[in-house]
């Protein structure tokens, strides 16, 4: 082969490589597919709600879309297993809570994952429940509720989004400081709890704000009473349920992002970074706020794991205190 065509060729093949090799890099890069965002909820919920308000703004900050699959069932652990089982690559994303940090486990025998089968990367939100009541319940206060409950114990139904859920626990320590006695009746979901205390089935539940405030906008429910120890930022017109009978009472609910197990730190951090950016935005803050909930990123992926797992020891005390068990 003569010099000058040998040249030549080297000189493309050189081109070649230098052209390709930034379009390899660019499809290893995260991400460069759809990312699936699991919950254990039907749609209409607290959970579902939050997941597409900020998956809208996690797709905007990541350039790719997010899909929000929801698997409800067995009390979020349906969702919560798929996500366990999955490739640890930073596509597949769970919204949970306490409960998968240690609750899960408490109330079913045998579940084939544990909190150690998850990586946290931040908490989302934070806000306390609402205690609602059916518009001709006859309950219009805390101290209406404790009266009832008192003069016929056992005869008020609530609701709650399914057994060993915080809407469930919320109730079961609210029973327990008032000394009284209540009838749990379980659903799928917020959205579907929330309807059969409007339509009269239940008389009362301990619900997410963003599940419950369609109907409480409607006039079908009478919200009450908020379940933190001190007034909602964003829901400051409520008392709390300790400032209105029953002193010590105290419960907040918060959603927080987890992944797969064994998946590669730079990702996760990539997705906290990311997550911390959405969660700044005025636009998601509002619309978080007219649900109910309060945007609340944590400050690093090992402060939100060490949040975590308090919630969830916390989480399992409720449990044992409830006596609930699910086989």
């Amino acid at each position: 082969m003569p010099s000058q065509t040998r040249f030549a060729l080297l000189v493309a093949v050189a081109a070649g490589t230098l052209i390709s090799a930034p379009v390899a890099w660019a499809q290893d890069a995260f991400p460069n597919k759809p990312i699936r965002l699991v919950i254990g909820f039907p749609p209409g919920g607290a959970a579902d709600t939050i997941a597409r308000i900020y998956g809208e703004g996690l797709a905007k900050e990541l350039k790719q879309p997010v899909i929000v699959d929801n698997r409800p069932g067995a009390g979020t652990t349906i969702a919560a297993d798929y996500v366990a089982k999955s490739p640890a690559d930073g596509y597949t994303l769970y919204i949970g809570g306490a409960s998968l940090m240690g609750g899960d486990n408490a109330l079913y025998k045998n579940l084939r994952y544990t909190p150690a089968d998850f990586t946290p990367v931040t908490q989302l939100t934070t806000a306390p429940l609402l205690l609602v009541a059916g518009k001709n319940s006859g309950i219009k206060s805390t101290g209406e509720l404790l009266q009832k409950a008192r003069q016929s114990p056992g005869a008020l139904n609530y609701s709650s989004s399914g057994n060993g859920v915080v809407t469930h626990l919320a109730a079961v320590h609210f029973a327990r400081l008032a000394n009284v006695s209540m009838t749990h009746v379980p659903y799928k979901g917020g959205a579907q709890s929330g309807q059969a205390v409007a339509a009269g089935d239940a008389q009362l539940s301990f619900a997410t704000p963003a599940s419950v405030q369609p109907l409480i906008d409607a006039g079908k429910l009478l919200p009450i009473a908020v379940t933190s120890a001190r007034r909602s930022a964003v829901m400051p017109n409520y008392p709390t349920i300790a400032e209105s009978g029953v002193p010590g009472y105290e419960l907040n609910n918060w959603y927080g992002l987890f992944v797969a197990k064994g998946t590669p730190p730079a990702l996760v951090q990539q997705l906290f970074a990311a997550s911390a950016r959405v969660l700044r935005e005025p636009s998601i803050q509002k619309q978080l706020a007219g649900r109910g909930e309060e945007a609340a990123p944590s400050v690093s992926p090992d402060a939100f794991k060490t949040f975590a797992a308090r919630e969830g020891k916390l989480d399992v005390e409720l449990i044992a205190q409830s006596g609930a068990k699910i086989d």
